[in-house]
């Protein structure tokens, strides 16, 4: 009498080994499982990085061949030059300092008011019903939009920079509020009536919490807008920061400095985005779940 195998197991070494082979996906998962702690590490770090190294290696090649002039595309090491003057010089310091000061005070200012005027919306539907379209309205209109009719109120003065930069800011968090604080689960609310809590309490201890990792995401996309136009202020009307320096850099006819000033934008960018997405998904873990 032969006894048979439970299912999805095997009798004998053997046959493992001739149902390994009849099935290559298995075996290719399994040399997978083996590998991936190997180099799965390294290929995180790698991959990331192609890319940015295949265009160093083409505009290497384009200026080592001269295929575009040096007046244009400037080769890596004259701009990892400039860097260095540049930093050296204190040229980079003292116009990142001025950039940071002008974006923290125009993030405290658009992101307070966008708070305020999103739980607003969020909490009263007369509210959002009064002053919702025409919100919505203005929000289409680009924060460079306001530029012209901004100068001619407030002069090319730092007024004009926080000014856009908050506008930048107030939009996305007015957003993130309210969607947040209306998609707080119909069970906490009912909870909060039953409690008979205060409607300050509901606020401050139910809705403004559970709205929280949310209201996070728009302050991460108000950041991303805030740098963006802060750039753009700069380089339209201002004497100071990182943007008026690729301004002058251009009027200079010395596109090193205009290729600093990117790189260092991107670079700074994309570092707040990480920070900030990395506190982000912090949040998440404690955001209510659905009823």
């Amino acid at each position: 009498m032969t006894v048979s195998s439970p299912p999805g197991s095997f009798a004998s070494p053997d046959l493992r080994h001739v149902a390994t082979r009849s099935r290559p996906g298995v075996l290719a998962a399994l040399t997978w499982k083996r590998v991936r702690p190997r180099f799965w590490p390294v290929a995180q770090f790698l991959l990331p990085a192609a890319f940015p190294l295949a265009i160093l290696i083409a505009w290497q090649v384009t200026t080592a061949n001269n295929w575009l002039p040096v007046q244009i595309l400037p080769t890596p090491a004259t701009v990892l030059s400039t860097f260095w003057d540049l930093v050296t010089g204190g040229d980079i310091v003292v116009n990142l300092q001025i950039s940071f000061w002008r974006i923290s005070l125009g993030l405290a200012v658009g992101g307070l008011a966008g708070l305020a005027f999103g739980t607003v919306l969020g909490v009263s539907r007369a509210a959002d019903e009064m002053l919702g379209p025409l919100f919505k309205a203005l929000a289409q209109v680009p924060s460079l939009g306001w530029v012209p009719i901004l100068i001619l109120i407030f002069g090319l003065d730092e007024m004009l920079k926080i000014i856009i930069i908050a506008k930048a800011c107030f939009v996305p968090i007015v957003l993130a509020t309210s969607e947040g604080i209306r998609n707080v689960p119909r069970p906490y609310r009912e909870v909060a009536q039953v409690l008979r809590l205060r409607r300050r309490s509901v606020l401050t201890k139910l809705l403004i919490p559970a709205a929280l990792p949310t209201v996070f995401g728009g302050i991460r996309l108000a950041l991303s807008h805030a740098w963006i136009a802060l750039i753009v202020v700069e380089m339209l009307a201002a004497a100071e920061g990182v943007g008026y320096m690729m301004v002058w850099g251009r009027t200079l006819f010395q596109i090193d400095i205009v290729i600093v000033g990117m790189l260092i934008i991107g670079g700074i960018g994309l570092l707040m985005d990480a920070g900030l997405a990395r506190i982000e998904r912090g949040m998440r873990r404690w955001e209510p779940a659905r009823a």
